[in-house]
């Protein structure tokens, strides 16, 4: 594993450009284990996983909750008394 280490290149991310730790590649090599074992499991979850995409792409979202009583967004993230 040592021997492979210094030619992989983590390609995104904080550690851009560098080598990934061995832990790291034998992380990655049991998770495609396991993906290969079950893939029926990795479609449904890719599945799922679009399809929650896809309704919160067309749900309507505020850009700021309101967590005041009196509909203003509240910096503290608590109730006010809504006067001010």
């Amino acid at each position: 594993m040592e021997r492979i280490q210094p030619d992989l290149i983590i390609p995104t991310g904080k550690r851009k450009g560098h080598s990934p730790s061995v832990a790291s590649i034998y992380r990655a090599l049991a998770e495609h284990k396991k993906a290969q074992a079950y893939p029926e499991a990795v479609e449904a979850a890719q599945a799922d996983f679009t399809a929650l995409r896809q309704r919160s792409a067309t749900s309507p979202t505020s850009a700021r909750p309101s967590w005041s009583g009196c509909g203003r967004p509240c910096p503290t993230r608590k109730r006010c008394s809504g006067a001010g």
